[in-house]
């Protein structure tokens, strides 16, 4: 299982709920527990590294969460990715405020001499929001099948963001967005 940090957008608490939804209808199903087992909570992934201090992000996380708003989502897709973890995730459709915020999150990490990977990029960047991981292959038809029923476009807002350890999931600090106090 793989360590590091991420920095994570979280939904507002329907939002969520309908993606945790998904979650537990996937579990009872034995299809994929996974992100309930580490303990992850529904995000949209801003960033990630292996190897970060926390306490170097904090400040960039807290004035990047006091400039922005409460961020509108509206996942309308479920994807998979061409690779062996055989994920699967709820795709937003995306907003210039969405790729505009991630961008500048990630300038600023940037200036803090930090790298950022390929797949942080602007140009690069793909949010989504996972659903199931390690599924296995036999059971992928079976697991796009169950979440065509969510009916989609769920939709609402990103509210806060924040900073995880993983894993298993730990919250390091999270902030409001559009607020400076602590989430």
């Amino acid at each position: 299982m793989s360590q590091g940090y991420a920095i994570e957008l979280y939904f507002d608490p329907a939002l969520e709920n309908q993606v945790l939804k998904a979650w537990n209808v996937l579990a009872r199903r034995q299809i994929s527990t996974q992100l309930i087992e580490i303990e992850s909570r529904p995000h949209i992934t801003l960033f990630s590294s292996p190897i970060i201090e926390p306490a170097k992000l904090e400040s960039i996380i807290k004035s990047s969460a006091s400039k922005q708003e409460p961020l509108p989502l509206s996942f309308s897709t479920i994807g998979s990715f061409c690779n062996d973890n055989n994920a699967l995730f709820l795709a937003p459709t995306p907003s210039v405020s969405l790729l505009q915020f991630q961008s500048m999150l990630c300038e600023a990490i940037k200036k803090e001499g930090i790298d950022l990977a390929e797949e942080y990029r602007a140009e690069n960047w793909i949010p989504y929001c996972a659903v199931a991981q390690e599924v296995p292959k036999t059971r992928m038809a079976e697991a796009f099948c169950v979440l065509r029923e969510l009916k989609l476009p769920v939709s609402g807002y990103a509210m806060d963001i924040g900073l995880v350890e993983y894993s298993p999931v730990r919250e390091q600090f999270s902030f409001a967005l559009g607020n400076s106090v602590e989430a």
